[in-house]
């Protein structure tokens, strides 16, 4: 994380889902609360973190690869503190300590409601500490004006954990079970995020469509539908957004927020992960791919002009030329507007480990090649269809590329563009002139009013 070099800096590296980005803003609050500032490097900070991921082999082994590295630098200097927080640390725990004895923190993500405590007592250290119980429930995060300055998007986390038990998936070894938070906590955070600028809120949770929060004895029972709706109210807020959906989950009453709800996103992550029946039964994913296309059908009929991501997987054991072959099929039907694909690692503890008839890995390695050249296809073919079309963007900040802004559509397409800086945070009506596989370029036309009517004048509601 950067910012300017004092003699007490922290550096967070983040790793992993949207919910490991929120974490590491409430940790980051934290160590700013406490007089600690970012710095660029975790050769510079006093403190270094690590907020890791499991969900395959890569990025574990990327997380070991920092840890090498920072532990090198502890050893230079045994002042500097060194923790590991996220799902590896809660699924390895005290174990790490063997392969990585610099280590002073190691903490699970059920914990982090602890963490402004040890920070306090990070400048006099006594002993190694390792927390990765799953009992408590999700922390309230409520990150300060520090961690939000200019920040026009932020995350809510609604619920944590999972019940699903996929085969395949470390997630509910390492999240826990199913926690919701309470509606009030939720509004609060979300009323906080909106008082310093923010202007789009992404609803997070593993399975954030399955919240439900039933209250004492059950008298103050809200589901997601309800929540969106409640959210959906509150003044200043120009969109809301939801990640990540388990398509057993996804109701009637939710896909028709899509119709119902004026802010909220008309886009959707629905992993789907294989399209093969005999491979879902495998990966215990509780739908067939006649359920997921129907999803498709509705969400479809509610809000044409969705946009529709997913996570496929390739090389799950057994996994047969017509299995991959299906996968493709049910791709090309969909016709994503982008995937996120990976080939099946090994999960130490799941049901998958201990399948037989594993792929190999070139095997895996040339699907995994094949599906994204489909993939690329199809999403260059939706972006071209954007070009000459208005689109209304919410400007973010900065582009990447330098002496551009850069924003997303209500579909969550990347568009940059040239105009004045004083933009960022507002509604802006663009012109889409080219397309690309990751992004798209506009020419700046207006900026929008945030109502619908406004958003109606420019034909893109």
């Amino acid at each position: 994380m950067k910012g300017c070099l004092l003699s007490r800096g922290f550096y967070i590296e983040t790793m992993g889902c949207q919910m490991n980005a929120h974490d590491s803003d409430f940790m980051a609050q934290s160590l700013i609360d406490s007089g600690f500032v970012p710095v660029s490097s975790p050769e510079q900070a006093d403190v270094i973190l690590v907020n890791t991921c499991v969900v395959r082999a890569k990025p574990e082994q990327k997380a070991y690869s920092f840890l090498g590295r920072a532990s090198g630098i502890k050893a230079e200097n045994p002042l500097k503190f060194l923790g590991i927080i996220g799902c590896l640390a809660q699924m390895k725990g005290a174990d790490l300590l063997k392969r990585f004895p610099q280590l002073d923190l190691i903490m699970g993500p059920r914990e982090l409601s602890r963490f402004p405590e040890i920070v306090k007592t990070i400048d006099r250290p006594s002993v190694k500490i390792v927390a990765t119980h799953l009992d408590p429930a999700p922390p309230c995060h409520i990150p300060g004006h520090g961690c939000l300055r200019k920040k026009v998007t932020g995350y809510v986390s609604i619920m944590e954990g999972c019940n699903n038990f996929c085969s395949y998936c470390i997630v509910p070894y390492v999240r826990g079970r199913e926690t919701s938070r309470s509606p009030k906590e939720i509004m609060a955070e979300a009323v906080h995020l909106l008082s310093h600028g923010v202007k789009e809120i992404t609803l997070l949770g593993q399975n954030v469509n399955s919240y439900l929060w039933k209250g004492r004895g059950g008298r103050q029972r809200r589901n997601f539908p309800d929540l969106l709706s409640e959210l959906s109210t509150l003044d200043g807020l120009l969109r809301l957004r939801f990640v990540t959906s388990h398509p057993k989950d996804l109701s009637d009453e939710l896909i028709s927020c899509f119709g119902g709800i004026h802010n909220l996103c008309p886009h959707i992550h629905l992993p789907f992960q294989a399209g093969s029946n005999r491979i879902l039964k495998l990966m215990r994913r509780g739908y067939t791919r006649e359920d997921y296309m129907t999803l498709i059908q509705k969400l479809r009929a509610v809000k044409p002009d969705i946009a529709i991501t997913s996570d496929v997987m390739v090389g799950f054991p057994g996994e047969s030329d017509q299995d991959f072959e299906d996968t493709l099929g049910l791709i090309r039907y969909v016709r994503f507007d982008s995937l996120f694909s990976f080939t099946y690692s090994d999960r130490r503890g799941t049901a998958a480990e201990q399948m037989g008839d594993k792929i190999d890995d070139l095997t895996k390695a040339a699907r995994l090649n094949t599906l994204q050249n489909v993939q690329k296809g199809i999403t260059l073919e939706k972006n071209k269809e954007l070009e000459g079309k208005p689109a209304v963007i919410l400007v973010e900040g900065g582009s990447k590329k330098g002496h551009q802004l850069s924003g997303r559509t209500d579909t969550y397409k990347i568009v940059n563009f040239i105009a004045n800086d004083r933009l960022i945070g507002s509604l802006v009506n663009v012109k889409i002139k080219r397309s690309f596989l990751n992004s798209l370029w506009g020419e700046w036309i207006s900026s929008v009013l945030p109502n619908s009517q406004d958003l109606r004048d420019f034909g893109v509601m």
